[in-house]
């Protein structure tokens, strides 16, 4: 096989799937198109500029979606397919009692030159839950389809997010404002388009988290109990109960998703021209870069043999585009497997055109290590969705999306080919550095980081523990064999002599490849916590923050959003929130979730 053929890509992906269920790695590389990402407005609050402090009077709209794109001419939220249409102008229609506002998160206001006083004003939640229309919003639903589960799910839509428009701030960043729980839409079908505290508040939270992990991702200005209560059957098993109404306010650059191209080209010829229009709207606002290519840019790459197989980004921006596309996907997704977070859903409907981390509704982070995890009680038969698969669910994704732009006739075949392709090297890139990173090395080492795994696998050892004790390591060939494990002994739990002596093994190669590196213990170790949190949202923490809030006490969700926004640094006084998982965590409905919210 051409190792340079999407085919030799997908294995690549493939292998990655299949090894970390074996607890091995594969080996690969692959260069980047070159252009910055955007981390969803950066992880760069230190170096913020003095800004405007508005009102949410004075917030400045730019409704470009409403305004470009065809909408549906009925604005009624009786269910029903839309068609010919990107979106369904509806109004927040969610009942609400004396709303209360939970939480909010000062760097999200910042992103949207936001006074941060207008937190305190007696109407925020009032605003914020949607029974008050903010000044300057045009809301709306966006329609889109998706696979889910590896099946054709046809039109799913927004079916209860509506957003309220697009905010333009003063460095002219588009910040999309969507108030998700708010009620029914056209999309909604049988549902009734309201979400519940329990869900929002893990959403609100695991948005800010990721955010701060340094992870693209949707964002989320503030969380507001409705004061109506709400039912669902949680556990999908007949009994439902009553529980806290809520409603987060999500913020992203967009919230197109795959599905919204998807859903269009499904429908056949009289709708391919909607998928040529989003495109060119996604490219003219969110990938400017792709408007005027030229021949200087280079961006021709061979998949094969011959004048045939060259593949030219600079002659057509779609192509470029979902290069992007891929690259950016590959990107979030090796980022997640770095941090071990599981999102449980990845439908083609929950993936995000800009390689946001987008829809937290069944996710989790690694506590004991093990590759099959999966944090969604619908996913348990096949583990499509394990942490595992992840790699290989994003190129399948691609796939999806790529097959279609071709059948808008915007791609040919090798383009997509290319794409795919584009997804396995950028993955596998992308990967091995992360991990090479976590670890201290001064290169990849497939063989060591293959036996560490294997080990943790074995011990069912703690994900984030683990790396951010391994740090602790000392490089120092001489130390007594049975002090080597004595840093690691705090996650190393219940172990006997041979799992000791396969430790003890492991350590030693270890520290005789970083003693190879020059590097000091120091300087390494300040390196290593850059990158391995200390901090994750373990799933214990998001249920002792709802148990409060469900009495009425909201300080806890604010103790942990404070925690999370720093998960890299020691924060004294706060370690209580990187411990284990306590015995009451392994309850149903604490660390395995359904999708029920």
């Amino acid at each position: 096989m051409d190792s340079n053929s999407p085919a030799a890509a997908a294995a690549a992906v493939d292998s990655i799937s299949d090894d970390l269920k074996n607890q091995t790695l594969d080996n690969n590389g692959g260069d980047n198109l070159g252009h910055d990402r955007v981390n969803n407005g950066g992880n760069n609050d230190n170096l913020r500029q003095i800004r405007a402090k508005l009102k949410l009077e004075e917030l400045k709209w730019d409704h470009s979606f409403v305004r470009e794109l065809p909408g549906d001419p009925r604005t009624d939220t009786i269910p029903r397919e839309v068609l010919h249409s990107c979106y369904t102008k509806v109004s927040p229609s969610a009942q609400v009692d004396d709303p209360q506002l939970v939480a909010w998160s000062d760097s999200v206001g910042e992103l949207l030159d936001l006074d941060p006083k207008e937190f305190e004003r007696p109407d925020f939640p009032l605003i914020f839950s949607g029974a008050s229309l903010l000044a300057g919003a045009m809301p709306y639903a966006q329609c889109y389809g998706g696979h889910q589960f590896g099946m054709w799910a046809g039109q799913l839509g927004d079916g209860r997010a509506i957003t309220l428009g697009e905010v333009l701030n003063s460095k002219s960043q588009r910040w999309e404002l969507q108030l998700k729980g708010a009620g029914r839409t056209p999309y909604s079908r049988f549902a009734d388009g309201l979400a519940v505290l329990r869900s929002s508040i893990r959403e609100f939270l695991c948005s800010e988290a990721i955010h701060s992990l340094g992870i693209p991702t949707t964002r989320a200005l503030c969380l507001v109990t409705t004061g109506k209560y709400v039912t669902r059957d949680m556990f999908y098993d007949g009994n439902p109960k009553d529980e806290p109404g809520a409603i987060v306010c999500r913020v992203a650059q967009s919230f197109l998703r795959f599905g919204s191209y998807q859903l269009h080209a499904s429908r056949g010829k009289e709708d391919l021209a909607l998928v040529r229009s989003l495109a060119d709207y996604a490219i003219r606002h969110h990938f400017p870069h792709l408007e005027n290519l030229s021949k200087s840019d280079t961006l021709s790459f061979s998949i094969g043999e011959g004048d045939a197989s060259v593949v030219d980004l600079t002659s057509n921006k779609y192509a470029a585009w979902v290069v992007e596309v891929a690259e950016r996907t590959a990107s979030l997704v090796a980022k997640w497997q770095g941090v071990g977070f599981t999102h449980g859903v990845l439908n083609t409907d929950n993936m995000s055109v800009l390689g946001l981390t987008i829809d937290y509704g069944p996710f989790g982070f690694l506590d004991a290590f093990d590759p099959h995890f999966t944090p969604n009680t619908t996913d348990l038969p096949g583990r499509r969705y394990c942490f595992a698969n992840q790699p290989d669910i994003g190129l399948w994704n691609i796939a999806q999306f790529a097959t279609t732009l071709s059948a808008a006739q915007l791609i040919n075949d090798k383009e997509a080919e290319y794409a795919m392709e584009r997804y396995g090297t950028k993955f596998m890139d992308e990967y091995q550095a992360i991990m090479t990173k976590k670890l201290g090395l001064p290169k990849y080492n497939k063989v060591l980081i293959s036996e560490l795994l294997k080990n943790m696998a074995v011990d069912k050892v703690d994900y984030t523990n683990f790396f951010r004790l391994l740090s602790n390591i000392k490089a120092d060939p001489t130390i007594q064999e049975d002090e080597l494990l004595i840093p690691l002994k705090a996650v190393l739990l219940d172990i006997g002599k041979e799992r000791k002596d396969a430790w003890t093994s492991w350590v030693k190669s270890y520290i005789q490849e970083l003693s190879a590196s020059g590097v000091s213990d120091e300087e390494r170790k300040t390196s290593m916590d850059s990158v391995n949190p200390k901090y994750i949202l373990r799933n214990y923490l998001c249920q002792s923050a709802i148990d409060a809030a469900e009495q009425g006490d909201f300080e806890e969700v604010c103790r942990v959003l404070k925690v999370m926004s720093r998960p890299y640094d020691e924060q004294p006084g706060m370690e209580k929130y990187a411990r284990l998982p306590p015995a009451w965590a392994y309850r149903p409905g604490v660390c395995m979730l359904s999708c029920s919210s």
